[in-house]
Parts: C-alpha cells; sequence; structure tokens
C-alpha cells in the first residue's frame, strides 16, 4: 500500500467517526437529541377541576415518582391558591370563576429545576348543571364497592347545585337508597369484560360475573350494554360513565412485568369503552385515575398489603398513571376524559391508621396506618370532590 492510498484511507475513515457514525456503522444521536429521563417522573393532568366552596389539593408526592419527596422543593406558579409544605391547596369563591395558568416546578439541592410540568386551572361556576339531571354509571373495584365516593358524590350535587345525579348499577352493597353502582371488590378490567356467569347482577358479589356479558340466542357470552341500559336506565344509555381500576390489575406487579399487565388492562378497558360508545356514542367515559397507596410501609404489613412493598406498588401505581394519561389523554373530542383523582388525596393523613405500642418492651405508642390501598372516610370524600368537579365540568 503506497503512500497516497493510506493517506485517503485515513482521512476516509476520520470523515466517517466525524460524521457520527460508529464502529458497528450506526448513526450516532447528537448529544442534543438525547433524551433525558426526567428524574422524579413528574405527571399532571392537562386540567385540574375546581368547585366554589370545595378544597381542591395538588399533593405532591402523588404527582411525582421519588422515594423521598422532602429530598426536593415543588414550587407552584399559580395566581391562585397556596403552596404548602406537602400541598397545593386551594378553595375557591363563586368570584374565581375561569381558568388559570399552572406550573409546577421541581427543584433539587443544588436549586436546579430538574422537572416542569404545566397545566390549567378550570373553576367551573357552582351553579354548571342546575336544573339538569344526568344519569351516571360507575365502574370499579373495592373503592367504588365500599359505597362512600358515590354517595358523597351525589351528596354534593344535591348541595351544589346539580346537576340532580341519577346513579344507575346493578349493585348496592350497602342498600342505601339511590347509591347503586358497578363497583366490586378484587374486580378487573379483564373482568368486567370477559367473566361470564350466569349469576351476573344478582345475588352474593363474589359469585357474579359481569354485569355486561348476556348469554346470545347460542348461549354464548356477549357483551350486550343494551340489554343492561334496558334493565337498569329504563333502555337509555347514562349521559356518564366512570370507570375506576387499577389496583388489583398491578398489585402484584414488578418492574418487569408491569408493562404487560398495564397492556392487558388497556386492551380490556378499551373493550368496555367500544361496548359503551358502539350503543351511545355521546356517553361522556371519564376514566378516573388510579390512586396513590398510604403513605408508609407500616399500611403494607398488614393483612390489606402483604406480599408487596410501598414503593413498588406506588411504582405501579404510577406508571398506571403514566400508561392511562398516554392512551386516553386529549380524547374530548371523542368523549373520553381524564378524572385527576390521584392529585387530591392524602395518602399521609386519610388512610386507616390505629394506635400501637412501639414495640413489646415500650409500651409507649404510636400511629402506624393499616390498610395498604383502602382510603378512610376522609380519603373517600376527597376522592368523592375530585370526581364531583369533573361532573360539573362537562355538565356545564
Amino acid at each position: 500500500m503506497n503512500t497516497a492510498f493510506r493517506f485517503a484511507l485515513l482521512l476516509i475513515i476520520c470523515l466517517t467517526f466525524h460524521n457520527g457514525t460508529s464502529h458497528a456503522g450506526e448513526p450516532t444521536k447528537p448529544e442534543t437529541e438525547q433524551k433525558v429521563q426526567d428524574p422524579v417522573r413528574l405527571i399532571l393532568p392537562a386540567i385540574i377541576y375546581a368547585v366554589p366552596g370545595i378544597e381542591t389539593n395538588v399533593y405532591f408526592d402523588n404527582v411525582c415518582l421519588v422515594t423521598n419527596p422532602a429530598n426536593y422543593v415543588f414550587d407552584v406558579h399559580c395566581a391562585r391558591g397556596h403552596l404548602q409544605n406537602e400541598r397545593w391547596t386551594f378553595t375557591p369563591e363563586e368570584k374565581e370563576v375561569g381558568d388559570y395558568k399552572f406550573t409546577l416546578n421541581v427543584i433539587d439541592q443544588n436549586n436546579q429545576i430538574v422537572s416542569s410540568q404545566e397545566s390549567r386551572l378550570r373553576v367551573v361556576p357552582q351553579d354548571a348543571g342546575k336544573e339538569k339531571t344526568t344519569s351516571i354509571l360507575m365502574i370499579g373495584d373495592s373503592l367504588t364497592h365500599n359505597s362512600m365516593y358515590p354517595k358523597h358524590v351525589r351528596e354534593l350535587s344535591q348541595k351544589f347545585q346539580g346537576p340532580a345525579l341519577k346513579l344507575i348499577g346493578s349493585h348496592n352493597p350497602k342498600k342505601d337508597p339511590g347509591v347503586q353502582h358497578e363497583g366490586y371488590g378484587g374486580w378487573t378490567a379483564v373482568r368486567f369484560a370477559t367473566h361470564f356467569k350466569e349469576t351476573a347482577r344478582t345475588g352474593n358479589y363474589r359469585e357474579r360475573g359481569s354485569p355486561f356479558l348476556y348469554a346470545d340466542e347460542n348461549g354464548k357470552p356477549k357483551l350486550d350494554f343494551p340489554r343492561y341500559c334496558k334493565e337498569f336506565n329504563e333502555g337509555k344509555a347514562p349521559d356518564l360513565v366512570t370507570i375506576f381500576l387499577g389496583p388489583n390489575d398491578v398489585y402484584s406487579a414488578t418492574d418487569e412485568t408491569i408493562e404487560a399487565r398495564t397492556d392487558t388492562m388497556i386492551n380490556h378497558l378499551d373493550i368496555l369503552v367500544k361496548m359503551i360508545h358502539d350503543y351511545s356514542p355521546q356517553t361522556k367515559i371519564g376514566f378516573m385515575l388510579p390512586v396513590p397507596p398510604a403513605a408508609t410501609q407500616d399500611a403494607f404489613s398488614t393483612t390489606n398489603g402483604r406480599q408487596q412493598t410501598r414503593w413498588q406498588y406506588k411504582r405501579n401505581q404510577h406508571r398506571v398513571v403514566e400508561r392511562l394519561t398516554s392512551h386516553f389523554g386529549d380524547k374530548e373530542k371523542q368523549q373520553i376524559y381524564l378524572v385527576p383523582t390521584h392529585l387530591n388525596l392524602d395518602c399521609a393523613h386519610n388512610y386507616p391508621a390505629k394506635s400501637v405500642p412501639w414495640n413489646a418492651q415500650n409500651p409507649e405508642k404510636t400511629v402506624r396506618q393499616n390498610n395498604a390501598v383502602h382510603p378512610a372516610g376522609s380519603g373517600y370524600m376527597q376522592i368523592g370532590d375530585s370526581l364531583f368537579g369533573w361532573i360539573k365540568e362537562v355538565s356545564k
């Protein structure tokens, strides 16, 4: 190989690497194009709903994924509300109806913004939906089965000038007049979409099949929403449907299985959406985003939290919120909405807890949370407050 040829070959190699080609011949992305991973995985909804006279909160631990939120500073920029240690909080007055820009910055110990997102605070008029009657079907798991937030929402509609809510459903576990729904402890999206039994809609809820599945003329199970509406709403489709699922779908998931579990959940949620909209395209469907668990590992040491750590379940729940937001977000024109129920729940103070000794040799008592995923009554009320804000908005 002569000197001129060696020089030309060397020049070609240098130009190739200068143009961003790796040893394997694959182009490398310029550093400015590399996607930077948000270190706290901040996730805010597009809209934060508020109603005059009802407290609205954004609890910072609920919108990020970090082991200790105290390691960061959360800084809200909004023309309304108050910034506190663990939350931004606001109880609007009627004169404050309107939209406000809402920006949340997350700052590290070096005083650098490591994450930032924008949302809109929407204060809905207290008389939104006044003199309207709105039918609503609530689909969910044990958090709906408990019936506390459905009852609270119904009471709010009576207190805050409507809309007059007609709750429809085959299930009324508390025998509370007017508080029907389709909420069952332990249920998943898969069960609602596929689990068929002849005992659906009656009897012990643990032995029921999906309330939406009926045997067709050949005896085969079929999702039949028109027939369901004929039985429970005089043949009319509900004006609103809420779906509040997730805990049972992904509770035991790991980082290795969470994507597959969430895929399965979303695939079956799509089936339920199609079932509803095939019969009634104008029905508004609100996906209530899964709420975070109790704030401490103590809650996961009890019967309702064994075989899982608080951190792993928080990771699972947060991922579901991310995936639901990605899949169902920005679909209002298709009558699909996200209800930011995950924002407003005080996971430190509104989950069940009891006073117990520090240990066997020290009778001095401390308070420990004792339920991992089921809030106390005060927590259910906060969930209902969030849902009611959305109901007001879509009833204007």
